[in-house]
C-alpha cells in the first residue's frame, strides 16, 4: 500500500468513526447522560474536523477523496452495523472504533516516512496523539 492508498483508507475509517460517535452522541441515554454526551461530542467533532483536512491531503496528492457513502461503507475497516445499545455499549462502540482509526493513522505514518512525505507523516502524528488521548479518557469512563 503506498500512501495515497492508506490516506484513503484513513479517510474511509475516520468516516465511519465521526458518524458512529456522532450517532452514539445524540442516541446516548442514562444516568451519566451529560457527561456522555459532552465526552462524544468532543470526539465527533474532532473527527468531524479531520474529514476536510484528509480530503485536502488527498488533493494535495493529486488524488481525490471518496466519492461515495458506499465507497465508504464497504472499504472502512470499521463495521456499518447498526449502532445501537445502552451507554456503556454505544461508549465501547465509540472505544474500538478508534482503537482501528489509531492504528490506520500508526500505517500512515510508516508508509509516508517510507517515501518521503513528512507532511504526511507528521499530519498522522499529530491525530495519532489526539486519539491516544481520545481512547484514554474513554477507558477513564468506562472503569
Amino acid at each position: 500500500m503506498d500512501t495515497i492508498e492508506q490516506l484513503t483508507q484513513v479517510f474511509y475509517d475516520n468516516f465511519m468513526a465521526y458518524f458512529k460517535s456522532h450517532v452514539s452522541h445524540v442516541n446516548i441515554t442514562g444516568r451519566n447522560f451529560v457527561s456522555d454526551h459532552e465526552l462524544l461530542n468532543g470526539i465527533y467533532d474532532s473527527l468531524q474536523d479531520q474529514i476536510d483536512m484528509i480530503g485536502e491531503l488527498l488533493r494535495s496528492l493529486d488524488a481525490f477523496m471518496p466519492t461515495s457513502i458506499k465507497e465508504i461503507t464497504e472499504n472502512s475497516v470499521i463495521n456499518d452495523e447498526a449502532v445501537e445499545g445502552d451507554s456503556e455499549e454505544l461508549i465501547s462502540g465509540v472505544l474500538l472504533d478508534l482503537e482501528i482509526l489509531k492504528e490506520a493513522h500508526q500505517n500512515l505514518i510508516r508508509i509516508a516516512n517510507e517515501e518521503g512525505y513528512d507532511e504526511i507523516s507528521n499530519y498522522a502524528q499529530d491525530r495519532v496523539l489526539a486519539l491516544a488521548k481520545q481512547i484514554w479518557m474513554i477507558k477513564s469512563t468506562l472503569d
